[in-house]
């Protein structure tokens, strides 16, 4: 089977990129990162991409009289190289039409909180402020709303009374890094089918999600 080709964008750290790489060298993930596009130059992601041989390109949105330019020069970018698929991995902007026009349901983000809940930034601190016993994660495909796309895949951990910020984020990163890989996985296999606002994943059943953890009943 063909390797599916990816793009990455992201503006810090990028651990999800870094999930992505280790699941394609683990063989787990059938799947060639082209290219990574930062907006940030100091991003850390830069130095990931360089330590795997990945080509990497800052695009200063500075440089473009309007925020549909910008996009437009990234969709061109991946374009030229055949991506397939664009992954987000903790890219700070919300994606414009000429993006999503080039990649209509080949944009991926993943997003630290159980949507519909918590969209936009510090969806864990939302969640601990809120109150609520139970986050997590979810994959989604990507429209021109903040974090209103179709769900792919989500993930819950319980909430503790005394979770901070810090605490719940290190928790669910670590189920981010589990279900992004997985997510991309389905979709190099042509698993996921996109029907109005449900992903219908072929072969998914319930019982046999991994991934659901529950808070344990006293």
């Amino acid at each position: 089977m063909e390797r599916l080709k990816l793009g990455v964008l992201a503006s810090g750290r990028g651990s999800n990129f870094q999930a992505i790489i280790d699941a394609i060298e683990a063989k787990t993930l059938n799947a060639t990162v082209k290219l990574l596009i930062v907006d940030n130059s100091d991003a850390p992601a830069i130095a990931r991409a360089r330590k795997n041989s990945i080509e990497c390109l800052y695009v200063d949105h500075r440089q473009f009289s309007t925020k549909d330019d910008f996009f437009e020069k990234i969709a061109s970018e991946f374009t030229a190289r055949n991506v397939q698929l664009v992954i987000l991995a903790g890219f700070m902007r919300i994606v414009r039409k000429p993006l999503l026009e080039a990649f209509p349901n080949r944009l991926m983000n993943i997003h630290p909180a159980l949507l519909p809940s918590f969209p936009g930034l510090h969806g864990q601190s939302q969640a601990t402020d809120y109150g609520v016993k139970i986050s997590g994660c979810t994959v989604h495909f990507v429209d021109g709303g903040m974090d209103t796309g179709p769900v792919i895949i989500q993930a819950a951990v319980p909430v503790s009374p005394d979770d901070t910020e810090d605490t719940l984020s290190e928790r669910i990163l670590k189920l981010e890094h589990k279900v992004y890989p997985e997510a991309v996985r389905l979709y190099s296999e042509g698993r996921l089918k996109v029907v109005g606002r449900r992903v219908l994943i072929e072969g998914y059943a319930v019982q046999d999600e991994q991934y659901i953890v529950n808070p344990p009943l006293r």
